[in-house]
């Protein structure tokens, strides 16, 4: 050290929680937080998903508690994933007035009203008889412009039953702008979307084709989600996402792609969503039932993580509970 300059000692600002919360660089605040929630069709009771340990296929009763101690703690919205009795090829109950979304979206806002922002996931997995995000051709390939129709109908029906918010996510091209045309055509002109701009062909997926009953009945989704060696084609899609009318811009899965988040965080003037997916959910869930990891300290390491990288909003099944403890 030049004779002259004080002795630099980081560790200084470490010595006490107190002061380590002082002049914590990222925070996590509830408001940021979103909770996923399923609802199945025709549940007497809420059922248990066997890989996601706390995590259940609501009934419609159940899920109207949930949001409302969700509401309560503090967390920012819930986002919205239904689960017909019925299924087919073209996923009639994703925009069926009385469909599962529809009538769970409605339930919710007549429990909670604006307290919560309602998020409408907006895909057909979970209402086609084949478990693809669209509309399937004879030859097996997702028929993008077909899909589109669907998609714009979907979100009509989910505005008119309540919700805040769309988010669709199947990775169509030209999803927002079919459906911000067809939201502004309906009079919601004012009702935003969240695209799901990034969102990659994981593997951590696994747990939620369980919860949300949509796992593809043959080949994979490869086709329309992303190449997880790319960044460059994600920039692209948010882009254009943004340009389509996209209020909101998300990243999924989370922790993998870290990178992908605080590149497009960069990028857009928009809020960045990023998805903390089942798989991410299922693994520390999992090391902390064996007492391989602290479970609390590993839920909060990551949320910070996701938040540093750039998200200012984030969906976890943990939403609630850290809610909680941040209060």
């Amino acid at each position: 050290m030049d004779a002259g300059f004080p002795e630099v000692r980081p560790r200084r600002l470490r010595g006490t929680k107190a002061l380590r919360a002082m002049v914590a660089e990222t925070a996590l605040r509830p408001a940021e937080l979103v909770l996923p929630v399923f609802v199945k069709e025709g549940l007497a009771d809420p059922q248990p998903i066997s890989s996601m340990p706390g995590v259940v296929q609501h009934t419609r009763d159940s899920v109207r508690k949930a949001a409302a101690q969700a509401a309560e703690a503090g967390v920012g919205g819930v986002i919205v994933f239904g689960i017909p009795a019925d299924k087919d090829g073209v996923g009639s109950g994703a925009d069926d007035p009385e469909g599962i979304s529809q009538v769970a979206i409605a339930d919710i806002r007549a429990e909670v009203g604006d307290d919560l922002v309602i998020m409408a996931d907006l895909c057909l997995c979970e209402y086609t008889d084949h478990g693809h995000c669209g509309i399937v051709t004879e030859d097996g390939y997702v028929d993008n412009d077909a899909t589109l129709e669907r998609y714009a109908s979907t979100a009509v029906a989910q505005a008119r039953a309540g919700a805040h918010m769309v988010a669709p996510s199947g990775m169509m091209d030209g999803q927002v702008g079919a459906i911000r045309k067809a939201l502004d055509g309906a009079g919601f002109r004012s009702l935003p979307i969240c695209g799901y701009s990034a969102k990659y062909a994981s593997a951590f997926y696994g747990p939620f084709r369980e919860a949300a009953e949509g796992a593809p009945k043959f080949g994979d989704r490869a086709t329309h989600q992303q190449d997880p060696a790319n960044v460059l084609e994600a920039l692209k899609e948010v882009g254009l996402d943004l340009a389509e009318g996209a209020d909101m811009v998300m990243v999924k899965p989370a922790l993998s792609y870290l990178d992908v988040i605080r590149r497009v965080a960069d990028m857009v003037h928009v809020p960045v969503a990023a998805y903390q997916v089942s798989g991410e959910f299922a693994m520390i869930e999992a090391a902390a039932a064996n007492g391989w990891l602290d479970r609390d300290k590993a839920i909060m390491e990551t949320l910070t993580s996701i938040r540093r990288a750039g998200a200012s909003v984030i969906l976890s099944y943990w939403a609630t509970e850290v809610s909680g403890w941040l209060a």
